[in-house]
């Protein structure tokens, strides 16, 4: 065969690198044609704004209260007592807990927790798994230990893993966030592993070990970009997960402490006159329902476009 020239190895690197360019472009373009995407990503969108707009669209510090309001109907109007001390005048839009505390502003609030803690747990297990996941589909040796360890983890239920580590720890925003988190890795590990053993295959990566390149460059340079598609339709789904998860600890009693305003802590402390005032578990429960809704939509929409055999059939 005869030896390339210079001009046709320069050709050959334009093409790959225009090839690149197009496969980018079509699944962006695919990406924002899909319809799944589309929804959950606009509800996404919006949920992102009222966390963050949360002290402007909230009438009242969620945590103030006053006796004399308690067990309001939607609507109705009560009145309640600012951090100054002074008695207010105020229109509890979706009812007051047993507490006299306007259930709006704490849903509004709770936004703001439960989206933190879905995201910052989705980015921490992406973060351990992508690590682990590396070294053990490329590093050969390491591949049998750190797999019987993700097996052991995996077979314990994760949300016993977390109450058991909540339980040895002090319930906060960020032992929430780490428990959330812990269960999940080896779910991230095991997907990044098998992508791992299919591209370290690749001729660009044998071209890389062939010319003595490190394998960490190796391993985050080259094979990392490659997984990048999977990993953001995974972290949709861990993102879900952390939010129902921390309803549900919350909801138990384990999960983050009662004055701070969740969707779980104002459905646990109105399940108990739930007969009496359904609006005390009904607005949260809407809330968490739309999100978690929201967060799967996007991430199959996102699954159908990033994943090649799947786009072939959209």
């Amino acid at each position: 065969m005869a030896e390339q020239t210079p001009d046709a190895k320069q050709f050959a690197a334009l093409s790959t690198e225009s090839a690149a360019v197009v496969r980018r472009q079509s699944a962006w373009q695919r990406v924002r044609a899909n319809w799944s995407v589309r929804i959950g990503g606009t509800a996404m969108l919006l949920l992102l704004a009222i966390a963050v707009l949360a002290p402007v669209l909230g009438t009242v510090d969620p945590t103030l209260f006053d006796a004399a309001s308690r067990d309001l109907l939607p609507g109705k109007q009560g009145e309640i007592v600012d951090l100054d001390g002074e008695t207010l005048r105020h229109t509890f839009i979706m009812g007051s807990d047993s507490f006299g505390r306007d259930i709006y502003s704490r849903v509004i609030y709770g936004t703001r927790v439960s989206l933190i803690v879905g995201i910052a747990s989705a980015l921490l297990a992406l973060s351990f798994g992508i690590c682990l996941g590396l070294s053990s589909g490329y590093l050969r040796w390491l591949d049998g230990p750190l797999m019987r360890v993700m097996d052991g983890l995996m077979s314990i239920p994760g949300i016993l893993i977390a109450i058991a580590l909540l339980a040895a720890w002090r319930a906060s925003l960020l032992t929430v966030i780490v428990a959330i988190a812990i269960p999940e890795i080896p779910r991230v590990t095991r997907l990044v592993r098998s992508l791992v053993l299919t591209i370290r295959e690749e001729p660009y990566v044998e071209a890389a070990v062939s010319l003595g390149t490190p394998a960490w460059k190796i391993m985050f340079g080259h094979i990392l970009p490659n997984t990048a598609a999977p990993l953001v339709v995974q972290a949709t789904y861990i993102c879900a997960a952390g939010i129902l998860v921390e309803a549900i600890l919350s909801f138990l009693g384990v999960g983050l402490p009662p004055d701070i305003p969740t969707w779980g802590n104002i459905m646990a402390e109105g399940r108990v006159q739930f007969n009496e005032y359904p609006h005390n578990v009904f607005f949260p429960g809407i809330f968490l329902a739309v999100t978690v809704l929201a967060v799967n939509i996007l991430g199959d929409g996102l699954r159908d476009t990033l994943d090649p055999k799947m786009a072939k059939r959209v």
